[in-house]
């Protein structure tokens, strides 16, 4: 098939890596606007079960991207107000990686099994696209291959309340931070997490009313940055905040939910399909975005592969990724708003305020509230924190991998 894919993000290159995987006779163009050295945002965040599932599915970019992560463990929750003050703590861990990074080894991984990857490469018009038995969009929420077909797909569009600045920090975060402090105009939250060594990124969100009350809608960047600072002082350790990435000002935004009624589309005879955030968006306060958008990709080069007739992979793709999707974005939906009640819940102490938090996307076991408590507790925190070592050491020797080094200090206070 000769096949063009629209969008050099995840979805875009790890899609072109699965198909010519499973069939090296595709010929595959990557169509991305940005320069090879431009990239928004800083970090992403996922699992150990993404690992599982790219080892399965392509063991030499999994080593890459195993490679270029670094590791955390647990989750702080810091509450810093005139009510209550102090941390509670989740457990877990997870990984994270540099996007450019990232971008940076799908594309090699991608160009090495034969796919043309064109950077810099703006099309105006999407009538502009080359021939193609196949168009993938895979070009992110603002996708204009989408928006020129909204009504074939049925897109359906809703803005969250919430500003959001995606920024960075040079504090070297070695836990997943969420900090929450009160100002004189409301609360002001952030959630942190590593990206690369020396480096983490530092998400503010808050109310409208909040923002307004402290001026950030009128501010530019540069002049918001050492408000921020001096708001987070005590969770920054007196670290600076970063507005550039690559050159890139980051800009106050409102997230932006998108659902479409078919990820398929044939009405003038040229097949186009969606992926990615084209295809479905998640709040980032679930961090799962990336995680979902290489999942598109394995499960679309599955469907091509494994039906002759590229409509009847399409709808396979479409039905299959939309059925296990809706749950994902339903709870994201929910975690979304519950940041943007988050007044309702500050009235509680630290430990009852996380537990609230950490149930925001819908109903759990009785007894997960149990287990929260006794993870405040520090010999439960450290018991807790050896099993999850010895069950990471154990899927890292299974995949063939070195376990990752941890950051800095291990989260046992």
């Amino acid at each position: 098939m000769r096949i063009v894919c629209v969008g050099g993000g995840p979805a875009g290159l790890y899609f072109s890596i699965s198909a010519k995987l499973r069939d090296a006779g595709h010929e595959i163009t990557v169509i991305e606007r940005d320069p090879p050295e431009a990239t928004y945002g800083w970090g992403v965040v996922y699992w150990n079960d993404l690992l599982d599932i790219l080892h399965g599915n392509d063991p030499e970019s999994a080593r890459a991207v195993s490679a270029g992560s670094v590791l955390w463990e647990g989750q702080e929750i810091q509450l810093h107000g005139s009510r209550h003050d102090g941390t509670a703590y989740f457990g877990g861990y997870g990984y994270s990686m540099g996007r450019a990074s990232l971008l940076d080894a799908l594309t090699r991984r991608a160009r090495s099994l034969g796919v043309d990857v064109r950077h810099g490469e703006y099309l105006a018009d999407p009538a502009e696209l080359p021939e193609a038995d196949l168009i993938v969009a895979a070009d992110g929420a603002s996708s204009r291959i989408r928006q020129s077909r909204a009504e074939h797909f049925g897109t359906k569009i809703e803005t969250g309340r919430n500003p959001y600045i995606w920024l960075g920090t040079d504090r070297q975060f070695d836990s997943f931070v969420f900090c929450f402090e009160e100002t004189e105009a409301g609360w002001v939250w952030f959630h942190a997490y590593p990206s690369i060594r020396g480096i983490s990124t530092c998400i503010v969100e808050c109310s409208p009313r909040t923002w307004q009350g402290l001026g950030l809608d009128s501010m530019e960047t540069e002049e918001a940055v050492p408000l921020l600072e001096k708001i987070f002082h005590r969770a920054l350790d007196g670290h600076s905040l970063i507005s550039r990435s690559r050159g890139a000002p980051a800009k106050w935004q409102r997230f932006t939910h998108i659902s479409n009624e078919t990820w398929f589309d044939d009405t003038d005879g040229r097949l186009v399909v969606l992926t990615g955030d084209a295809a479905h968006t998640t709040h980032f306060t679930l961090g799962s975005g990336t995680r979902l958008a290489m999942i598109d990709a394995i499960v679309l080069a599955h469907s091509l592969a494994h039906h002759a007739d590229p409509r009847a992979a399409l709808r396979a793709y479409d039905q299959h990724r939309r059925e296990e999707l809706h749950p994902v974005q339903a709870g994201a939906r929910s975690s979304m708003a519950w940041f943007e009640q988050l007044d309702d819940y500050l009235d509680r102490d630290p430990v009852s305020f996380a537990y609230a938090m950490s149930v925001r996307t819908g109903k759990q076991s009785p007894w997960r509230y149990q287990v929260h408590l006794a993870t405040q507790i520090p010999p439960v925190r450290k018991a807790r924190l050896a099993y999850d070592r010895g069950r990471r050491w154990y899927r890292d020797r299974r995949r063939g991998e070195a376990p990752l080094p941890l950051l800095g200090r291990s989260l046992h206070k």
